[in-house]
């Protein structure tokens, strides 16, 4: 299987999943995979093609280093690169969306996700924002055009959550869910319990790449709310955006409230939750106090966890001790591999494959 392969965005996480794609070539062999990246479009280290394949190790280390994404770096667009992509011979051409999130349109990576498909290529993501904000019209795209639209890294890292419930719960229905699915806030409560100051704590979480470019994102609620919006739409069909699900966010004035419930035993964590209804899907973000045996109240620095409450396996919590940005990278590797070998099975049996956990 030859895959042509653009990388739309070329972050921390962007340049994380460059270096897998040369640490697991091994694997990628072994299942009869030929990765080649033909094109990098960045924000602002420039964008290159060539159809012949790129360095992507050399260029995400230029661009750690501030420099352009390569030698004579284009003033193309996103767009411009998607379009390229379309016009090669492969087997597959795929796209990779690492854009940052903007929560409140899920632009310009919902465009560049149509763009994809109007190309042919088949669109892998780890932006959240498409998915709380067009997830219903870009499943029927991907349904209509016959290409896939992956995006398991959008939520919890490289925890495999959407392909659990797709994969292993056929006929299940999630009446509600409940988590904590923000690293960057979960460590800045877990050190403020511990006496650390807040502004601290955050910057050690940019410093680290794992808060979002705009910090106010984490910490404001903003990154939850997507999120549990994109799992709503996802696994209820609520048709929902960020803006619906009612938000509260963090700040360095819950440090008295912090340190009370540890004094009490207890924990504050920031959960989000969607519950079904009969006039629809409610969802909410906001500050809980749980006690220490709660599987959220658990959680400690960068850990994430999702109780799915179903009608047949009763509670299923899933949970993330050691979140960071390469596991995001991991769940971008994971659905490679799943675009090639759905991309086979289908030349056999003319099936599609697409996110959808209905």
């Amino acid at each position: 299987m030859r895959i042509a392969l653009a990388l739309i965005g070329f972050g921390h996480v962007g340049r994380r999943f460059a270096l897998l794609l040369q640490e697991l070539k091994p694997t990628l062999d072994a299942r009869g995979i030929e990765v080649t990246v033909v094109g990098i479009a960045t924000g602002r280290h420039g964008a290159v093609f060539d159809r012949a394949g790129l360095d992507a190790v050399a260029a995400a280390q230029r661009v750690a280093g501030g420099g352009l994404v390569g030698p004579g770096a284009a003033s193309s667009t996103a767009l411009d690169l998607i379009h390229q992509l379309g016009s090669l011979d492969a087997e597959a051409r795929v796209m990779v969306e690492t854009t940052p999130l903007d929560v409140q349109s899920g632009e310009p990576a919902i465009s560049h996700i149509r763009a994809a498909f109007a190309a042919g290529a088949h669109v892998i993501s780890a932006n959240k924002g498409p998915v709380a904000h067009a997830y219903r019209a870009l499943a029927a795209e991907a349904r209509a055009t016959g290409l896939q639209f992956l995006f398991e890294g959008a939520v919890i890292d490289g925890i495999p959550i959407f392909n659990l419930v797709r994969e292993t719960m056929p006929g299940v229905v999630i009446g509600s869910f409940r988590g904590v699915v923000n690293s960057t806030t979960n460590h800045i409560l877990t050190a403020m319990e511990l006496g650390e100051a807040f502004d601290t704590a955050l910057a050690r979480m940019q410093a680290e790449g794992v808060a979002e470019a705009d910090a106010s994102l984490d910490v404001d609620g903003w990154d939850a709310a997507a999120k549990v919006a994109a799992l709503a739409n996802v696994w209820m069909d609520a048709g929902i955006m960020p803006r619906d699900v009612q938000r509260e966010g963090i700040s360095a004035a819950d440090a008295p409230r912090v340190l009370a419930a540890v004094a009490e035993g207890r924990r504050v964590k920031l959960v989000g939750r969607a519950t079904r209804t009969d006039q629809g899907v409610r969802a909410r973000v906001q500050l809980e106090t749980l006690e220490v045996s709660d599987p959220l109240g658990s959680l400690e620095g960068q850990a994430n966890a999702l109780e799915i409450d179903t009608d047949i396996l009763g509670r299923v919590v899933i949970t993330q001790r050691d979140g960071g940005l390469e596991k995001t990278a991991y769940a971008l590797f994971v659905d490679l591999i799943a675009v090639a070998e759905a991309t086979s099975a289908a030349e056999k049996t003319s099936g599609v494959f697409f996110e959808d956990s209905r």
